[in-house]
């Protein structure tokens, strides 16, 4: 079973769901699992939720109200409480928690295991990170949260849109915003004085220019300057102005661009060739980028050339 696979069976078996959720998954952290999956059931089987104990937190986003919900922990009822679309939950899976299940629910699930949160400090030279802030049955308010969990829906959505390195980037970013809004971890950005060598620089855009597909991870470039992941994408992004896989967007834009000079060729076929899982997905990217529609812009661009001969 993969990795992915065996993180959707565990919830699956949590929350008494009839299939095992879709679920992405980073292993950027030096062989450490980082996960998140989309949970939804309209019709549940009631019950109290199974047993999820873990060294490792939870992570909930909740995308639909869940009122009166009963929770549970080490193995007994604590408390009632309304939990609201949009907010955070944190829950130490050494406790065991869970809650009754007796009406629809959906969320986002991240799976942190607590050697991440040590091997984020020791990729970082910063001090060690105790045991996170874990409020039992409070919800936090935290748009960072949001926005994380809405890039990465999109991508659970839409599995065959979502590329490797882009899910590393948002489970990295996912995991420092949890280990500094809620173990007090320092900021990172003082520990990287400057980017990467030009030499360095040069060489990760061409491993980045050569896969155009996004499938190698990040963990593979940065190995190559025996650097940690966190490390070489801070430093990437310092001297470069964009994280890679923005960068990675950026360059498939262009390539694309390039092929578009090409009448006969068409737009979902180019949109194969830069990477893109097809042609909705490559519209989308090229709108926000360039302000306009590929089949808008290719019009304009031959006009232009068709003027000049």
């Amino acid at each position: 079973m993969s990795r992915a696979g065996a993180f959707g069976e565990r919830v699956r078996q949590q929350l008494r769901l009839k299939d095992a959720p879709p679920s992405l998954v980073t292993r950027s952290l030096r062989g450490i699992d980082l996960s998140v999956t989309e949970t939804q059931d309209d019709n549940p089987a009631e019950g109290r939720s199974g047993s999820m104990a873990d060294e490792a937190y939870l992570v909930s986003l909740k995308l639909h109200n869940y009122p009166d919900c009963e929770l549970w922990d080490h193995g007994k009822c604590v408390m009632k409480a309304d939990v609201r679309a949009g907010t955070t939950y944190l829950y130490d899976l050494r406790s065991d928690p869970g809650f009754i299940i007796d009406k629809p629910f959906h969320s986002m699930q991240f799976y942190l295991p607590r050697s991440a949160l040590d091997g984020i400090v020791r990729e970082s030279r910063l001090p060690p990170v105790g045991d996170l802030a874990c409020q039992f049955g409070f919800g936090h308010d935290d748009k960072v949260m949001r926005h994380i969990g809405a890039c990465l829906l999109e991508a659970l959505t839409r599995p065959g849109e979502a590329n490797q390195l882009f899910i590393d980037h948002m489970m990295l970013a996912f995991a420092a915003h949890i280990a500094q809004t809620y173990g007090g971890l320092q900021s990172a950005a003082a520990s990287v004085r400057g980017g990467l060598a030009p030499w360095q620089v040069k060489r990760a855009c061409e491993r980045l220019d050569a896969n155009l597909g996004g499938t190698l991870a990040l963990q593979q470039i940065a190995a190559e300057f025996d650097l940690s992941v966190s490390h070489f994408s801070r430093a990437f992004r310092v001297s470069t102005g964009l994280p890679p896989h923005q960068w990675l967007l950026r360059q498939r834009v262009k390539v694309a661009q390039q092929l578009m000079t090409v009448r006969d060729l068409p737009l979902s076929e180019i949109a194969i060739s830069v990477g893109f899982a097809n042609q909705s997905h490559f519209t989308k990217v090229f709108s926000a980028q360039v302000g306009v529609s590929p089949a808008t812009w290719r019009r304009g661009s031959l006009s232009i050339s068709e003027g000049d001969m």
